[in-house]
């Protein structure tokens, strides 16, 4: 198995204390403590998303993961902004959704309950604090400065997604250790907070080089990695590690259900789309019902979090139409093995590809 000098890029091995150059992505309501571990344990760097979780939850979750493994860990948060609560788009919102209640025998004026994602405030702060997770990182941009200098104070590396060379630059600026260079490919939500235009966010093959050209910090590929191969390409564009989501969400450890995991297991290339339908931000899923008769980026949709509430009684009654199922677009390059062995497998099938590219 590699050792860290088998790496031509150590940077973000030693910046996070890790073996392996990979990250697994924190997927919120995918990622489970076992994934974390396993992870970890192989030597990436295992995530666990907090923005779905009570401090309460998220602390139960650190202390079965610190309970079977000693490994540099991810915390992960949102830093969306709270929107303001708009009636008539929300009325709005119910009365597109209308005909599919009608459909499914349930009550459109039916109240729902309010979705909820919290934004990384003081309560998550001090967490952070408590918990000294080796790594933090943020999505939709980085939090308040001094949220941000107390998550530094606590000995944390911070990363952030950036989706745009300016995107990235921002992130350096404000002291970022290292940049998640997020392609167009990306399954889940995009992690673009200085534009909201889809039709010009760019792909990864385009996107890493420019990012790694314009900072300093090392750069971690993200978009479309799945296999080996596109960790060999990734470390080709300049990239110091990859991050990889939907390749973890064919392991055991993952919690899909199984509607989500039957769509994954057939989709092709082009079966997945961008959408903001689900949770009013864009994001990237397998397309199904609700994406193609409302969407899939609908301007009706309320700001994100609130467009899912309304959402939550069809996905209730109809799942594989009204659910999100979130996927990269090389989800049919996943395989299905444990998450320890998967990480283990590519970095070392990895090593190979870069070693048949260094024979003459």
């Amino acid at each position: 198995m590699s050792t860290m000098s088998s790496w031509s890029d150590r940077r973000i091995l030693e910046l996070f204390g890790i073996d392996l150059p990979i990250v697994q992505a924190p997927m919120a309501g995918a990622t489970t403590p076992e994934m974390v571990i396993a992870v970890s344990e192989a030597g990436g760097l295992g995530s666990l998303p907090c923005a779905l979780s009570t401090i309460d939850q998220a602390t139960q979750a650190i202390a079965t993961i610190r309970a079977k493994t000693s490994r540099p860990i991810n915390l992960n948060f949102f830093c969306h902004s709270l929107p303001e609560p708009d009636p008539a788009r929300m009325t709005a919102w119910r009365e597109k959704l209308s005909p599919f209640y009608l459909e499914l025998g349930l009550d459109p004026q039916a109240p729902f309950t309010a979705s909820n994602r919290a934004p990384f405030d003081e309560a998550f702060c001090g967490l952070v604090e408590a918990q000294k997770p080796e790594v933090v990182s943020f999505h939709f941009g980085l939090p308040p400065e001094p949220l941000l200098a107390r998550v530094k104070a606590a000995g944390a590396k911070v990363i952030a997604s950036a989706t745009t060379v300016a995107e990235a630059r921002w992130l350096e600026a404000r002291g970022c250790n290292a940049i998640i260079a997020m392609g167009f490919e990306a399954g889940g939500h995009r992690g673009n907070f200085l534009t909201h235009d889809m039709a010009s966010q760019v792909g990864t093959m385009a996107l890493v080089p420019q990012v790694v050209d314009a900072v300093k910090v090392p750069v971690i590929a993200a978009g479309g990695i799945t296999d080996a191969r596109g960790i060999v390409a990734a470390f080709a564009l300049g990239a110091s590690a990859v991050q990889l989501g939907t390749a973890y969400l064919f392991c055991p450890e993952a919690q899909v259900k199984p509607f989500h995991r039957e769509a994954l297991d057939h989709v092709h290339d082009d079966e997945t789309a961008i959408t903001n339908v689900f949770t009013g931000r864009p994001a990237r899923g397998i397309v199904n019902r609700v994406m193609r008769e409302v969407g899939p980026l609908s301007a009706l949709a309320p700001s994100f979090p609130l467009a899912g509430g309304p959402l939550a009684s069809l996905v209730a009654k109809a799942p594989a139409d009204f659910a999100n199922m979130w996927s990269g677009q090389a989800a049919s390059l996943g395989r299905k093995m444990p998450a320890g062995e998967l990480t283990r497998k590519l970095a070392q099938e990895a090593l190979e590809g870069f070693a048949a590219l260094a024979r003459p």
